[in-house]
């Protein structure tokens, strides 16, 4: 029998909303796979809901650039230990060198991102001296850029999300509302032809494990399941949801009165699916306390 610890229970505890004994079930039925628990949990009517997609811990900011004729801009993430040194000036501001670096450079992926020169130094060197001065582990994860004839809309929320929206027609003011919504609304895809088939599949069947138990015939429990899942690619994809500065229209129906398409977006929010370990500092000053 797989041993389940409590740690894990307290994870998918986080992740769904539900009780203690209810979870540890889900895992031990699960053989202590979180993510067949999160399934077997829907399935069943036990999940409140996944809160996350994943453990949201690590630090730091997002940067954003954008050329002034809208046809090019720029994120990226760089991470730090605590949420005191990602509200540091120095480390804001080589964050937001980064971002003007990979908006006017235009490197072709990471390493070529660090080699490149800053303040006389290179982009690795200034991340090194800043770790020595700031004393903690600073480190530069990812970035996006995006260029085109048309348009880019970008969009900052606080300094942990950012977003970059391409349009085909519309103007830049257009393509920045879009991406404010995309930073409020999640969508995984632009359209809903784009839905992954994996994710449908595993929703219907989600839908039809729930729908089994209402006692009703197959063909109502199919044409229940068909609603859900239209129901669910329109919440997933940008051009179905409701547009957040006008909920009685969707994203794609606005885009179309003002003749202008999405052709992609990127949403990046700091520290996602990134794991970090929890201290209890507590239990710590004991140990060294013990220790003395």
């Amino acid at each position: 029998m797989t041993t389940i610890s409590a740690s894990l229970v307290k994870d998918l505890r986080e992740r769904t909303g539900s009780g203690m004994m209810e979870c540890k079930k889900a895992l031990v039925e699960t053989q202590g796979d979180i993510e067949a628990a999160i399934e077997y949990m829907r399935k069943n009517g036990m999940a409140k809901a996944d809160k996350k997609a994943g453990r949201v811990a690590a630090e730091g900011q997002i940067g954003m650039a954008a050329s002034a004729d809208g046809h090019v801009a720029a994120l990226v993430e760089v991470n730090s230990e605590t949420d005191f040194v990602a509200k540091n000036p120095d480390f804001a501001s080589f964050v937001q060198a980064l971002a003007n670096l990979v908006l006017s450079a235009n490197p072709a992926d990471l390493d070529a991102l660090l080699a490149l020169p800053l303040n006389g130094s290179t982009v690795e060197e200034t991340r090194k001296g800043l770790v020595a001065k700031l004393g903690e582990n600073l480190q530069v994860r990812r970035f996006e850029r995006f260029e085109t004839t048309g348009v880019v809309g970008a969009y900052r929320h606080g300094e942990r999300i950012g977003v970059l929206v391409e349009l085909h027609g519309g103007a830049v003011e257009l393509a920045r509302d879009v991406a404010m919504h995309v930073a409020a609304s999640r969508p995984v895809c632009v359209n809903e032809s784009d839905v992954d088939a994996a994710l449908v599949a595993k929703e219907r069947e989600i839908f039809i494990a729930q729908a089994a138990d209402s006692g009703k015939p197959a063909d109502i429990i199919e044409k229940m399941v068909e609603g859900r899942i239209r129901k669910f690619l329109a919440e997933v994809a940008l051009t179905g949801q409701p547009f957040v500065k006008d909920p009685d229209v969707t994203v794609g129906k606005m885009l179309k009165n003002k003749n202008a398409n999405c052709l992609k977006f990127v949403r990046i929010e700091v520290g996602e699916g990134i794991e970090k370990e929890t201290i209890d500092f507590a239990a710590e000053v004991m140990a060294q306390v013990k220790g003395a």
